[in-house]
């Protein structure tokens, strides 16, 4: 009798055990989202572009993340051949990415950003769109 409430006791811990992984455990790179917290002129054809990286099921920023891939192109306007210069910049705060765009010409502008968050497997991926001034 009492082999047989071990054994119940370690189902239930199993099944418990693969509930949290499943819950928290297992996220993929679309439980995240690239937002525009703002895009300011600081010169002729140029825009600082801040941006925060969200973990979309409690909506938090994540701190910490390794941005290695930005593009930018003008591809929200029609012109995706045409490229901007994206340049990083530091951040004041945890959570958030800067970018100096030399963007040329104002309109519509994308930043497509990749990105490696510690415990994921995956790559992110995001785009965000901006109004560049001339």
């Amino acid at each position: 009798m009492r082999l047989h409430l071990h054994a119940r006791a370690l189902v239930a811990a199993i099944f418990a055990a693969s509930t949290l992984v499943a819950a928290y455990g297992l996220a993929a790179p679309n439980d995240y989202r690239f937002a525009l917290v703002q895009a300011q002129p600081t010169g002729p054809g140029k825009t600082a572009v801040t941006v925060r990286l969200l973990h979309v099921p409690d909506n938090k920023p994540v701190a910490g993340a390794v941005l290695f891939e930005s593009k930018s192109d003008m591809g929200p306007s029609g012109m995706a051949e045409m490229p901007g210069k994206v340049s990083p910049l530091s951040a004041d705060k945890p959570g958030l990415y800067r970018f100096q765009i030399e963007t040329g010409m104002a309109g519509k502008w994308a930043l497509n950003l990749g990105a490696k968050v510690q415990g994921e497997a995956d790559t992110v991926r995001g785009s965000i769109t901006f109004d560049a001034a001339k």
